[in-house]
């Protein structure tokens, strides 16, 4: 059984990883011409893509 953080990471991680498939798979896209739309979503899949990084370590980091 994981210890109750570890387990929220992972929880988090989840769900940070669902957020961005659908950012680069539907969210882009559905802005069309947009441009303000667009570079608001590209910049929040930066910053998903950067938590999953950051979680990713921690649960590496927990894991051992």
């Amino acid at each position: 059984m994981l210890e109750n953080h570890l387990y929220n990471l992972v929880e988090q991680l989840a769900h940070e990883n669902k957020s961005l498939w659908r950012i680069k798979n539907n969210y882009q896209k559905d802005a069309g011409d947009c441009h303000d739309c667009a570079a608001f979503w590209k910049d929040l899949e930066q910053d998903k893509e950067k938590h999953v990084r950051d979680l990713m370590a921690l649960i590496k980091k927990h894991s051992n």
